[in-house]
């Protein structure tokens, strides 16, 4: 038998508390265990009641939300879920709450007359469910110390370095756990690096912005939210919105282009990291150094498939000790699409020893 969800909600909103509680109540995996009012309280119910999980408001009087995480996460760490609202300044604090440890978030209704039950209630649970799963990428990177690399069995054979790097790119994939990935991925690599990088995060339209914002601050490269139409150029990184599929055309002056496409959503998600790796398949001369790293689910595992089924390419996956949800990563290394699985700490040295930078 499962163990039963304690769950901690963290509102200053008496009416959100109600309606949080009611979502949870006829679900036997969660159980709220204690409210708090604002972030002081939460810190206190928390070394009280010792949850597993803990629903967080950002915007709350006397303690916020992030300074309410950041102190939970030095005295007592545990998963996160932050409740975020649909303002820029929501954007930006949410993805605050990402790098200080939140494990995800949930986009909140700005007012009780836009509140949808059922759809916030799948949404919720579905995120406490995985939160449930994660690991804490702090305790992830204490533990990461040891640098190990396992090369997958067949392809143990000589393969070419990338050295072509007009015909080159770097494409990775993410989702849980990601942005605080990126951020200790991104800011590794030299302001010389001779390549494209595009990337697909699991992250809803308004807060891809931001994150893109945020890592281009802390990076050597550039990092910017993705364009349609823009030509890809080296050195910089390239995020894909959030509720657009992100793909590579061919201008009519024969340039890479990339293209923002509103089509279905593909293994549950749009951007969707399957429709990237799927579209780089096109472009036989390009070689493609695609990486998949800590994320629930499957996305990507069938896109990196087809890339070397197609074209070559050489595939880079964390590994799960520093994988937040090793869910994705594992997904293409059981359908055989990787070839190298390396800690989070060592992905960036991969990357470069491939392009032999």
């Amino acid at each position: 038998m499962k163990k039963t969800i304690n769950l901690l909600i963290v509102e200053d909103s008496a009416f959100m508390r109600k309606v949080l509680t009611d979502i949870f109540e006829d679900d036997s995996r969660i159980k709220v265990i204690g409210h708090a009012r604002n972030g002081k309280e939460g810190i206190e119910k928390v070394l009280e009641l010792k949850p597993d999980i803990v629903t967080m408001d950002i915007e709350m009087p006397i303690m916020n939300g992030i300074d309410a995480l950041r102190e939970i996460m030095k005295k007592a760490p545990l998963p996160v879920v932050m409740l975020s609202s649909h303002t820029a300044e929501g954007a930006e604090a949410t993805i605050q709450a990402l790098e200080l440890g939140a494990v995800n978030f949930v986009q909140k209704p700005s007012s009780a007359l836009m509140i949808n039950p059922k759809a916030l209630k799948e949404k919720l649970i579905d995120k406490i469910l995985e939160a449930s799963k994660a690991k804490l990428f702090h305790t992830i990177m204490k533990k990461s110390t040891t640098r190990k690399t396992v090369i997958n069995q067949r392809s143990k054979t000589k393969q070419k370095k990338y050295t072509n790097y007009s015909g080159t790119l770097v494409a990775i994939g993410t989702s849980t756990g990601g942005p605080r990935a990126l951020q200790h991925l991104l800011p590794e690599f030299p302001s010389s690096f001779p390549v494209p990088l595009l990337i697909v995060q699991h992250m809803p339209k308004g807060f891809t912005k931001s994150l893109a914002n945020r890592l281009d601050s802390c990076s050597n490269i550039s990092v910017k939210e993705a364009e349609d139409g823009e030509v890809i150029k080296k050195g910089c990184a390239y995020i894909a919105p959030g509720d657009y599929h992100l793909e590579l055309k061919l201008s009519s002056k024969k340039e890479l282009v990339i293209s923002l496409t509103k089509g279905d959503e593909v293994s549950g998600h749009r951007p969707s990291v399957d429709v990237m790796f799927s579209s780089l398949s096109e472009f036989k001369d390009l070689n493609t150094i695609g990486v998949i790293m800590t994320g629930m689910g499957a996305d990507g595992a069938k896109g990196l498939k087809s890339l070397k089924k197609i074209k070559e390419s050489y595939v880079i996956a964390q590994d799960e000790s520093s994988c937040v949800v090793f869910g994705m990563p594992k997904s293409a290394i059981q359908l055989g699409a990787v070839d190298e699985i390396v800690p989070l700490s060592e992905i960036t040295g991969a990357i470069l020893n491939k392009l032999e930078v």
